[in-house]
């Protein structure tokens, strides 16, 4: 096994001089005696979360925010939650997204590409930054038309397409709230989202395509509009049968076939961009209100300075509509490089086939799930041999805390010269609190810093920061793109309770982190699904490396039944590969824990599931099925609409 901590890969000379983070570093020189000019990331991070007015300050001036009408200060109360970010100021983010600002790599042309645009069976189409623009205007005169304005909720069942992109822009544009999931929620999970937000349009398509079949949605888009009763225009975009129609619906043909006028609304700092969700397990989705300014500058700093991403780029995340990463993924207009959009099973024809994506388009920063690189590896995917990656820059991961075995395949497998940018993140805040930047190295197993702005800290159960200690992940000062409300949530009452409980005045996110002395941090996974046998505490992510290493197990759940003050039983349960039985891998297993975990973690009881039980965004439910093996009943345990795969819980529940 690949040790935690392994060196992987350093950073030449010429990386950190082409870094945009060091032209930043740069720029800041004569402007703050705070910042030397060659100062390092560690000095530049501590600068930017003990003074967050100039660092944010500074920030928006380097990367060209367009005021509409200027601030009166840049942080004018640091109270969380409550904070007043940039007051008296008016933009918009749509503006930035289609008028980037010029950077160090020069100014976005309009006949340049913003959009590529590719589907699991080769259909793809790409869009200029002057085709975007022209769509976008037709679409916003639509809603116009519509009545749509300041404030109204616009909503969208829709795969990752351009249709979905220009839709948002448009909505954006006018001041008008987007909120999308992707069509393959259930009904339920789609109604739960939408009827608390209550839309007044609604764009949907008639199917998606997925693992080489073809899902018609109609009846979902009809059963969902029968729950919205303020609803006021439907706007259907044919995508699986090019005449596909729908009563009282317009197409989107239609739109686009009349031309409009480009405009951008000036909003307030904290006025309402999107509503993205919980993933609601347990009751309805929270609905989390992120703003315009929020938005536009954390993810130009994630994007310009962790990611180095800019004119010339081709930036891929794999998401669908339904995930943060999704709007992270599009964010990359506003730093003016082409975003690429792909619909589809990731490995489907085959394991390989986004990276023969990355080869056709010339992907420069590729974006997937942990998950997916671990998949590969099982799979024995090489896509540096068989694959033309000469563009490639940087490889990112989220979603699950990387193995430090997946470390060690991106660079022997994809390539030995790449930013391994590792993050972790919540859809709370819509970006990552730890992330990667082409300055510093990589190591196995560790997201190499915390992310500029983010006051990110270990806390033991007392309180007390720590490092070189597992703890919970806190963030201890305000940061723009923290959620300014829940939907409905008139007193915050909600909001206070989701994030600041435990803590007050600081930010309890409910995962483990260990920082480590160097500055580099580990996440262990969710703090409410910890494994606490005998006193020894241990992430899950820990367990699942070592589970997922035994050959023949495909995949793995692990519940410690333990409550307060009670002992429980530890309960380990795998996906096995074809043809390998329990029989086979036990011993193995129960030997492999004791040795690389502790015999405290071995489990009393393994037993073989059909499927791990997941959330729509692909989590693993662990505190669901906790709660369901202690008898709660599953309609309580969890919500169905929340789950990706119901039928994997209705087992646990009949265990």
């Amino acid at each position: 096994m690949t040790t935690e901590g392994e060196l992987l890969w350093e950073p030449s000379a010429d990386t950190v001089e082409r870094a945009r983070v060091t032209a930043f570093t740069r720029w800041l020189d004569g402007r703050t005696t705070a910042v030397h000019p060659d100062a390092d990331y560690a000095q530049l991070w501590q600068w930017s979360v003990d003074d967050l007015d100039a660092f944010w300050s500074s920030f928006t001036r380097w990367y060209g925010v367009r005021w509409r009408q200027p601030p009166s200060a840049t942080l004018a109360d640091d109270r969380m939650p409550g904070a007043q970010w940039f007051p008296g100021a008016r933009l918009n983010y749509a503006e930035h997204a289609l008028f980037p600002p010029p950077t160090d790599r020069g100014e976005v042309g309009a006949g340049d590409t913003a959009v590529v645009f590719a589907r699991e069976d080769g259909a793809s189409r790409t869009l200029t930054w002057g085709e975007l623009r022209a769509q976008v205007a037709s679409v916003r005169s639509m809603l116009v038309a519509a009545g749509v304005g300041v404030g109204d909720r616009v909503a969208a069942l829709v795969p990752n397409t351009p249709e979905a992109l220009v839709a948002m822009l448009a909505s954006c544009s006018l001041g008008a709230v987007w909120s999308s999931c992707s069509p393959d929620f259930g009904t339920r999970a789609v109604a739960d989202r939408f009827t608390q937000i209550e839309p007044v349009v609604l764009f949907a398509v008639d199917g998606y395509h997925y693992g080489g079949r073809q899902f018609d949605v109609r009846a979902t888009v009809e059963a969902v509009r029968g729950e919205l009763p303020g609803l006021r225009v439907t706007c259907l975009i044919p995508y699986l049968d090019p005449s596909a129609t729908m009563d009282d619906a317009l197409l989107w043909s239609d739109v686009l076939d009349s031309e409009g006028e480009l405009a951008f609304e000036p909003l307030a700092f904290d006025a309402p961009l999107w509503i993205l969700y919980s993933s609601g397990t347990t009751g309805l989705p929270k609905p989390i209100v992120h703003c315009h300014g929020g938005i536009l500058v954390e993810h130009a700093k994630q994007l310009s300075l962790h990611l180095d991403l800019g004119r010339g780029d081709r930036f891929f995340w794999f998401s669908t509509t339904g995930w943060m990463m999704w709007n992270l993924l599009v964010s990359g207009l506003v730093v003016g490089s082409t975003v690429v959009l792909f619909d589809g099973n990731p490995a489907h024809p085959g394991p390989d086939a986004l990276w023969r994506l990355v080869q056709d388009v010339g992907i420069t920063c590729f974006g997937v799930s942990a998950a997916y690189l671990q998949a590969c590896m099982t799979a024995g995917v090489r896509p540096g041999a068989d694959f033309d990656l000469a563009a490639l820059r940087s490889v990112g991961s989220t979603g699950s805390p990387l193995a430090p075995e997946g470390f060690a395949w991106v660079y022997a497998e994809v390539g030995p010269d790449l930013l391994l940018a590792s993050v972790s993140g919540g859809t709370d805040v819509c970006t990552a609190f730890v992330a990667a930047v082409p300055t510093l190295p990589v190591r196995a197993g560790e997201i190499p810093c915390r992310a500029l702005g983010c006051a990110v800290e270990s806390f033991d159960p007392t309180g007390r920061a720590v490092t070189g200690e597992v703890g919970e992940l806190v963030v201890t000062r305000p940061m723009p793109s923290m959620p300014v409300a829940f939907w409905n949530d008139a007193d915050g009452s909600r909001l206070h309770e989701a994030y600041f409980d435990t803590y007050p005045g600081i930010w309890r996110h409910g995962d483990w982190i260990k920082i480590n002395p160097t500055g580099s941090c580990v996440i262990y996974g969710r703090s409410d699904s910890t494994l606490n046998r005998g006193g020894v505490r241990m992430g899950t992510s820990e367990f699942y490396r070592v589970v997922e290493q035994v050959p023949g197990v495909a995949d793995s759940l692990v519940i410690d039944t333990s409550g307060p003050g009670t002992d429980g039983r530890l309960l380990l349960f795998v996906v096995l590969a074809d043809g390998v039985a329990l029989d086979d891998v036990r011993d193995a297993l129960r030997a492999a824990i004791r040795r690389d975990l502790s015999p405290r973690h071995v489990p009393d009881e393994i037993e073989v599931v059909d499927e791990v039980p997941r959330t729509l965004n692909g989590k693993k439910c662990e505190v669901p099925v906790k709660r369901v093996l202690a008898g709660t009943p599953l309609e309580q345990a969890v919500s169905q609409g929340a789950l990706k795969n119901p039928d994997a819980m209705r087992a646990f529940a009949t265990r």
